[in-house]
């Protein structure tokens, strides 16, 4: 292979959004909206995994539309993908992604079927596991842009405290092979009291040059697609904080933390030692501040984390 180089321009980024939260958290309309801003003179695919409900915006938003039975293996998905760029689509919907981890012949029932056949674990998910990351691979070498629809539960903790049963909210996990969040351009959890809007509290992945562009005091609309393509583009920077009016002020300071806070919340996905790798990498001015959320919102979400990860 012959390596050339030239200088770095940012042109025809493709980008990788993910949209997670209960059924009622507005993730399929976001995904809509958002794609239509990204694409509103070109093509969209919605890849459909939840028996054809995508067909219920049909009249809102002009879409292509793809019906996907199970079994849901990671290489029907790279098909679809493939199927949608050969269709001209600029932006894909998967609606739900959840279901190669959990569904129908996803991963996780595939490495129990194996396990059933006599493949003993940690065996029985080597396959599916390397099959996932064919996927992986495939999404990053994809030209389109991508919106993910993950399904999260609302994780729990149940105590004995002073004689006293206490149950403690550790907040939403998406539903997704563990190290999947880690690759997006950007995450959001949804949450059904406040549909569409994305929560700053809860795991999600912004990065500074993207944090312009979204709010946590309206829903997620064409606007921030409009961005969102506009950047990927190379074209003029994101709208400044701002013009948005966020509920907190966007000082240095403050960005800092949202983006420190932002790099914990998608490590803890991955676990407590993705978790501790990426706290210490935290400037010291910032981890007193940042101590809190460690302890109450990412190190239990790191420890289920743990809990749900193959052997």
């Amino acid at each position: 292979m012959t390596f050339q180089f030239a200088p770095a321009r940012r042109e025809q980024v493709s980008l990788l959004i993910a949209l997670a939260g209960a059924s009622g958290s507005g993730k399929t309309y976001s995904a809509l909206r958002l794609a239509k801003g990204m694409a509103p003179a070109g093509k969209i695919a919605f890849i459909d995994t939840e028996a054809r409900r995508g067909l219920h915006y049909a009249e809102e938003f002009e879409f292509l539309h793809s019906d996907m039975r199970p079994p849901f293996r990671p290489a029907a998905f790279i098909e679809g993908i493939h199927a949608a760029e050969a269709a001209g689509a600029e932006v894909v919907i998967i609606d739900s992604f959840s279901h190669e981890y959990d569904g129908q012949g996803g991963i996780t029932e595939w490495a129990d079927e194996l396990e059933q056949a006599g493949t003993k674990s940690p065996g029985n998910w080597k396959i599916p596991k390397r099959a996932h990351k064919t996927l992986m691979n495939a999404l990053l070498q994809c030209r389109a842009s991508i919106i993910f629809c993950l399904r999260a539960d609302e994780k729990i903790r149940i105590a004995r405290e002073n004689g006293k049963t206490v149950v403690e909210p550790l907040g939403w996990m998406p539903i997704c092979e563990k190290r999947f969040m880690f690759e997006m351009t950007a995450s959001f959890t949804l949450t059904p009291d406040r549909p569409g809007i994305p929560h700053f509290d809860l795991p999600h992945k912004l990065q500074r040059q993207h944090r312009g562009m979204f709010t946590d005091t309206k829903p997620i609309g064409e606007d921030s697609g409009i961005a969102l393509a506009e950047w990927a583009r190379g074209g003029a920077p994101a709208p400044t904080v701002a013009q948005f009016k966020p509920t907190e002020p966007a000082d240095e300071t403050t960005d800092d933390l949202m983006a420190w806070d932002s790099k914990l919340a998608t490590a803890a996905l991955q676990g407590t030692d993705s978790l501790r790798e990426t706290w210490n990498t935290v400037p010291k001015p910032l981890k007193k501040t940042l101590e809190a959320a460690l302890r109450n919102r990412h190190q239990p979400l790191a420890t289920e984390a743990d809990a749900k990860a193959p052997a």
